[in-house]
């Protein structure tokens, strides 16, 4: 939640781009949309049962962590409907104009009408609310509850429910311009401006709508039959997810109480579990308002480069045979990735192709390239989690996509969760096998290479791609336990390997030489690894974290954690790589890897890092960490209060570690 709040500052700070500020409120509602799915949805349920059996919560009842993440909730809100009001007096100041159906002018009004009818009538389909009967709603649908009453009967009154299209309608309407200005209006205001039009065989003449939003739990139950597989035990709990239990009802705070009531008594849930919101609810959908604004209200266009070694019409494999090749995206392009499979899949060479699928994109050129391998003759194993969290049903069908075509997939692991980021390619050469590999720290989704920052090495490095062989054989047979010298995975090697490391610079600080780390990564609560942070601190070592996410140390308090430094940093770009250094007395051992300190991913994951030999990639990797570090303009500094205060970072001028790293990339590009 405190994550979340860092974003909310970037849509409530003035510097930052005016329509970026909108897309910013989106990140924000889907941000918690997702919380109240799956993280409150396991307090729900802690709750329900009425004990914390495992003491996950330390001192805290599950009553007392629900109503402090409420009491939070109620604060945000608060908030975010203040921001967003500012932003609609900045937009008005530049001639765009966010109105409701009381505003339109009658030219106005008649397109809308022409609109309503057209488009959105025929995805209507009005429920009436009975005493006795009421209807499943949808997870995170926006409905409008509607009273129906007549002026001179006001007892005279009928409920009515209406789902607003989500798919088949845009949510944002815009009207034609007029004397220069803009105009923008809701499709829920749409639907108030024609109600009379839906209504029309009921004798009623007043409508009043009031936006409501249900949130769902969408934690998975899986059956344990033992005759059926696993994609059928996944397909079956994500039909049952639809249906999950309430957990939250956001509502229109001008709601009448006696809506109100009705709406909570049928929904089974306390008035506790209903928060106070604005006039409009998902506001997720400003993720995708429309582009009506001028080029200054819009982050400046940064395309990405490609990389120097890997330029038009160039072997990907050739250029690996030579040297590692480090990819930092969003800064370079995700192009050179696909340019690999693509070239493996075509190669006459090329026997044995392998992938970890996590999260892929919808029309996924990745998948694409997998496809045209089978067809080319290649043997192609796909290690694909039907666990990754909201794209469960999407990997089921690229899983039946795959295997139709004859690849060889494994849904993931038993016990445990595939979240490596690998690909391997195995290349016949002088009557030898060769081993070509990709180890990353974000998925293979070439949307989300655009606007995640991540790491990808590309190796032929015998002592990184031959364990990467390893790994995928583990896949295989799982039975299979190898030994890795080089690579660390998780749940097998990581914990150990990291602490072993953090050991090392206590040794050298009580010996009294240099010793330090900076470590980054999305999130820090591990407690055994914070306890050996704290250790590492407390023995002199100097601790620099970046960390963008959920943060569980307590930082800066005298005797305890003064040597440990925290930031965090959001910006236009989403921090999602991982990045290890440590000083190793001069040696300095660096690693990137697709596991934070987490207990999930340190104990119930399959996850490998990576050791980084290459001395041009270690100073490229090197210089991230340093301009991060020195940021002044979106980091934050993580302390014990959660202020999310802005840090000073090296204060004679201004540095922005996206933009900066950025220009870095473009200086050895040139």
């Amino acid at each position: 939640m405190s994550f979340n709040e860092r974003v909310l500052q970037e849509a409530a700070d003035p510097e930052t781009p005016l329509f970026e500020r909108i897309r910013f409120i989106g990140i924000f509602s889907n941000n918690l949309d997702e919380f109240f799915r799956v993280r409150v949805a396991t307090v729900r349920r802690m709750v329900d049962i009425g004990k914390d059996e495992e003491n996950l919560l330390g001192d805290l009842t599950p009553q007392q962590l629900h109503a402090q993440i409420q009491k939070i909730v109620h604060e945000q809100q608060e908030q975010v409907q203040r921001i967003y009001q500012n932003i609609l007096t900045e937009l008005e100041s530049n001639d765009v104009f966010i109105i409701d159906e009381k505003l339109l002018t009658e030219k106005q009004g008649a397109f809308v009408k022409d609109y309503f009818y057209e488009k959105v009538l025929p995805n209507l389909v009005p429920i009436m609310l009975r005493k006795n009967k009421f209807p499943y709603l949808r997870d995170r649908s926006v409905y409008l509850a509607v009273k129906l009453w007549n002026s001179h009967d006001p007892n005279d009154y009928a409920y009515s429910l209406i789902r607003i299209p989500g798919r088949s309608v845009p949510r944002f309407l815009v009207l034609p311009e007029e004397s220069g200005k803009k105009y923008v209006i809701m499709l829920d205001d749409v639907i108030r401006y024609c109600m009379a039009d839906i209504f029309f065989y009921f004798d009623y003449d007043r409508y009043d709508a009031y936006t409501i939003k249900i949130t769902r739990d969408a934690e998975l139950d899986l059956d344990d039959d033992i005759s059926k597989s696993f994609i059928e035990k996944m397909s079956q709990s994500l039909k049952k997810r639809k249906k999950g239990k309430p957990v939250r009802l956001l509502y229109d705070r001008n709601m009448p109480d006696d809506l109100l009531q009705f709406l909570l008594k049928k929904m089974k849930l306390a008035d506790n579990d209903a928060i106070p919101g604005g006039r409009y609810h998902n506001h997720k959908d400003f993720m995708n308002f429309p582009e009506i604004g001028k080029k200054q209200h819009y982050y400046p266009k940064l395309p990405p480069f490609r990389h120097k070694d890997l330029p038009p019409f160039t072997s990907v494999l050739k250029m690996m045979r030579q040297k590692d090749i480090m990819l930092h995206y969003p800064y370079q392009t995700f192009n050179h990735f696909i340019d690999f499979l693509r070239e493996a899949a075509i190669d006459p060479q090329v026997k044995e192709i392998g992938l970890t699928i996590y999260r892929v994109a919808p029309a996924s050129k990745v998948v694409n390239a997998l496809l045209n391998a089978v067809r080319n003759g290649k043997i192609v194993t796909v290690v694909i989690e039907l666990q990754a969290r909201f794209d469960e049903e999407a990997n089921i069908l690229w899983s039946n996509k795959l295997q139709e075509e004859g690849a060889n997939v494994i849904n993931g692991v038993p016990g445990m969760k595939v979240h490596s980021k690998l690909a391997w390619v195995q290349r016949n050469e002088d009557s030898k096998l060769r081993n070509y590999a990709y180890i990353g720290t974000g998925n293979f989704h070439e949307g989300t290479a655009g606007v995640y920052a991540d790491e990808g090495l590309l190796t032929t490095d015998t002592r990184l791609a031959d364990e990467v062989e390893k790994v995928f054989d583990f896949f295989k047979q799982n039975y299979k336990h190898h030994s890795y010298e080089h690579l660390i995975v998780s749940p097998f090697e990581m914990r150990r390997h990291f602490t072993k490391n953090i050991d090392r610079e206590i040794a050298y600080a009580k010996e009294g030489e240099p010793a330090w780390m900076i470590l980054k990564m999305n999130s820090l609560i591990d407690p055994g690894m914070m306890e050996k942070i704290y250790e590492a601190a407390q023995a002199g070592v100097d601790v620099k974290l970046i960390v963008r996410g959920i943060f569980g140390l307590q930082v800066g308090i005298n005797g305890f954690s003064k040597n440990i430094k925290a930031i965090s940093i959001v910006d236009k770009y989403l921090e999602h790589s991982r990045v290890f250094l440590f000083g190793a007395g001069g040696e300095e051992k660096m690693y990137i890897s697709s596991a934070d300190w987490m207990p999930r991913n340190l104990n119930r994951r399959v996850e490998v890092a990576c050791p980084i030999y290459s001395i041009e990639i270690k100073e490229e990797l090197k210089k991230l960490l340093e301009i991060q570090l020195r940021d002044n303009s979106k980091a934050r500094i993580l302390d014990p209060d959660l202020s999310n205060n802005y840090s000073n970072g090296i204060p004679d001028k201004k540095y922005r570690a996206q933009e900066d790293y950025y220009n870095y990339i473009k200086s050895i590009t040139n």
